[in-house]
């Protein structure tokens, strides 16, 4: 072999095993700790590797499935050494469908796995000395299954029969969602009942690949305190044909519906709701309470998707703003009201801004509703308005900030660097985020406590209430 074809064998060679795992290698994994998104995390030769459904302490022989430079993804191919607290998922399609992530682990496992993961983005994403932070022990709940007052189901054909459920993880099938476990069991069963009467009435269902069809989803929300149900037909266009015989048949078989609308969205989109909703039938909202407040939700509202732990967030939001009656709050990314109004009772004056205007609209009809007069409620953002309101002399002792899962907007963050209030409790939906937040901030404030919740059972989400306060 001349010297030519063995260099660039040679070179082959090197770039074949460039990485420690190639796709399709099975090799044996012990898992160390649930990852942000609910898998399994191990170390193969140094390399991070991911593994759905894996527990840690499990001895798994795996198989690659992708392996990208800085880590790799994989698959259980047979668990060698159980978790002791692995359990029998209830859900029949868990594994197909993706939507929860940690219905194979104890629920008190789950909670314990929760705060580890709280302690993970900080220790990645921030300099404090995590050790001696304050990171309490997981709010679960009592009974940690139909917790959920909202159902967004995709709606497919198989051949004639008509199917609602989510689409499986990594993949364009539709998985068919008869009984979801996590939902409240009114948006089961309406869910069912609507499939029935779409098939029945043959109304067209939107295929996805196609770009044809009408109805692409059905929106099932329950207020769990009133029992009242909200029914939104996501369509790909206006015209809905049989859409009076629809309406008939819902009210029929459905009397416990008390609002139908119909949502258009054309878009090639993951996004659920397009700009324009049609009043059907009913009201246009429907009312939920949280402990003495009242709110009406209007289609596209946000609004919590499980009260009954919203009631222990806003409870711990309230402890940790510790008012005393003589404070001014600022609500910042306030939506609807709903914590700054919680807290309301107990502070001087509230202030919230929002940059949707119809949120802020809520939001001042909220506080009127439920005679709160010391409350304003602008459009903006907050870092436009702390500085203007600073100027005219009104400086706040308490902002409370409930971000989206990006964070906070960086800009908001040096505005409460220059306003410096006494105590900033933020409310977070992502951990990682979180820590970033906090690490901005630690120049000037340091961390009292950071509280979890669990406010969605089975999944891998977690979300906090941090008091933090100036140094």
């Amino acid at each position: 072999m001349s010297k030519q074809k063995q260099l660039k064998k040679k070179q082959t060679n090197l770039t074949q095993n460039e990485g420690p795992l190639k796709v399709g290698q099975e090799f044996p994994l012990t898992i160390k700790r649930i990852g942000i998104n609910g898998e399994g995390v191990g170390f193969f030769k140094k390399q991070t590797v991911f593994i759905p459904g894996a527990l840690p302490g499990e001895v798994v022989t795996a198989v690659a499935t992708k392996v990208h430079p800085n880590y790799a993804e994989a698959k259980i191919k047979k668990i060698r050494n159980q978790s002791p607290y692995r359990v029998k998922p209830l859900c029949p399609v868990y594994e197909e469908c993706g939507g929860c992530q940690l219905q194979h682990l104890d629920y008190k496992e789950q909670l314990n796995v929760k705060r580890d993961i709280v302690v993970q983005a900080l220790e990645r994403h921030a300099t404090l000395n995590v050790e001696k932070l304050d990171i309490r022990k997981t709010i679960g709940m009592e009974d940690p299954w139909r917790y959920r007052n909202k159902s967004q189901l995709q709606v497919g054909r198989d051949g004639k029969k008509v199917l609602a459920g989510l689409y499986g993880m990594n993949s364009h099938e539709l998985v068919d969602i008869s009984e979801c476990m996590i939902q409240h069991p009114s948006t089961n069963r309406a869910t069912q009942i609507v499939k029935s009467i779409l098939e029945d009435l043959n109304i067209p269902i939107y295929n996805e690949r196609k770009r044809e069809g009408l109805v692409r989803t059905i929106v099932v929300r329950v207020g769990f305190y009133t029992g009242d149900i909200q029914l939104v037909i996501v369509t790909s266009k206006k015209e809905f044909p049989k859409k009076d015989l629809f309406v008939a048949e819902v009210k029929k078989r459905l009397p416990e519906v008390k609002s139908i609308l119909q949502n258009i969205n054309g878009a090639k989109t993951s996004l659920i709701f397009g700009d324009e909703t049609i009043h059907l039938a009913g009201e246009e909202t429907i009312q939920e309470t949280l402990g003495d407040l009242s709110f009406e939700l209007s289609a596209r509202a946000f609004f919590q998707l499980n009260p009954l732990q919203t009631v222990k967030l806003y409870d711990e939001v309230k402890k940790a703003a510790q008012l005393t009656g003589n404070e001014k709050v600022v609500d910042a990314y306030c939506g609807v009201g709903t914590i700054g109004l919680w807290l309301a009772r107990d502070a001087a004056e509230i202030r919230g801004m929002d940059t949707i205007p119809e949120s802020i609209e809520d939001a001042k009809k909220n506080a009127a509703k439920h005679n709160i007069n010391h409350a304003t409620y602008v459009v903006g953002k907050a870092e436009y308005w702390l500085p203007k309101w600073q100027k005219e002399g009104w400086h706040p002792d308490v902002i409370i900030v409930d971000p989206p899962r990006t964070g906070c907007d960086e800009q908001f963050l040096k505005t409460v660097l220059k306003v410096k209030p006494k105590r900033l409790i933020y409310v977070s939906c992502n951990p990682s985020t979180l820590a970033k937040d906090i690490q901005f901030l630690s120049k000037e404030y340091e961390v009292k406590y950071i509280q979890p919740f669990d406010m969605f059972p089975h999944t891998s989400h977690v979300e906090c209430v941090s008091q933090i306060v100036l140094k």
